[in-house]
């Protein structure tokens, strides 16, 4: 298959190089040249000057990048990769972005003459370099079967949940269980040091319960030992928040835990953790607890 990968970052680096070593024709482009030379270095294929010209030439084109305006400006904007699309041909999106910039683009897709899914993915930098991720997919079915044996070289489990937006619905969603899910074990660990008791005994006790998750399986050694240059980080996830805060104010969904927790995260920020893992409130909650105690 021909195709195309717009964003190499964190996430997107791997997953085209998986595409590569998949058996695919792949060409990226990246806002920097320099990483999309990398990239070629490291894995062959070809690179792009803008995203026109990547998807000019390929069967499906795959993008990952950091915001709606960053998607906007890739697929609408001057040398965006919509204006070179073939008719036919299939623009899969695996950015975390609104629900409403994934219906725009697929009425736009629709117009051209391409299919648009939005396939937002969870699992983390981690995911994306063994190809486990998992990829909440919108669109229409015959777009979904195209695609899916295509991504499945990254793939854990993909699965189309609706029209177009429903993906980033879904992500949002995720985002809301990751948030709540962290700030319980910072809660709870926070606890477990102000009783005197040994967190790492504590949580090989209660992993084995109801109270096992993916967070506390991958996440509970690096917070007991308060390190957290590695991960998704504060800001990414503060950006997903505010997705899903706007989306609960449309459809009237009360979202406290959610907006409790994003301003959490604020407090993080403000000590430093912009980019630290999302693991990080423990700090938040660890600095509240000794403060409390003066």
């Amino acid at each position: 298959m021909k195709t195309a990968f717009i964003g190499l970052g964190v996430m997107g680096y791997p997953m085209a190089g998986h595409l590569k070593k998949g058996g695919h024709d792949v060409v990226v482009y990246n806002r920097n040249p320099a990483k999309a030379k990398q990239w070629k270095d490291e894995y062959g294929g070809d690179t792009a000057p803008t995203p026109a010209e990547a998807a000019s030439k390929v069967d499906i084109v795959f993008c990952c990048v950091g915001r709606d305006s960053d998607l906007r400006q890739v697929t609408l904007g001057e040398n965006g990769a919509f204006g070179a699309m073939k008719k036919g041909g299939l623009f899969v999106d695996h950015t975390t972005a609104s629900a409403s910039i994934a219906r725009e683009l697929d009425a736009e897709a629709q117009k051209r003459g391409f299919d648009f899914i939005d396939a937002p993915v969870s699992g983390g930098q981690a995911g994306a370099v063994n190809g486990k991720l998992g990829i909440m997919c919108g669109g229409s079915e015959a777009a979904f079967a195209r695609a899916e044996p295509v991504m499945a070289v990254y793939t854990k489990v993909a699965k189309r949940l609706g029209p177009a937006g429903s993906g980033q619905l879904t992500k949002m969603a995720n985002q809301i269980c990751i948030a709540g899910i962290v700030q319980g074990m910072a809660e709870a660990f926070s606890l477990a040091r102000a009783a005197g008791l040994d967190v790492e005994a504590v949580v090989e006790v209660i992993s084995k319960g109801a109270a096992q998750s993916w967070q506390m399986d991958n996440r509970y050694k690096t917070m007991n030992a308060n390190e957290y240059n590695h991960g998704f980080a504060v800001e990414w996830m503060r950006k997903d928040l505010a997705i899903g805060l706007d989306e609960g104010r449309k459809q009237e969904v009360s979202l406290p835990m959610t907006a409790m927790v994003d301003q959490f995260y604020a407090e993080v920020e403000n000590l430093g953790g912009k980019r630290w893992d999302t693991s990080s409130l423990f700090v938040r909650q660890e600095t509240a607890r000794k403060g409390n105690k003066g």
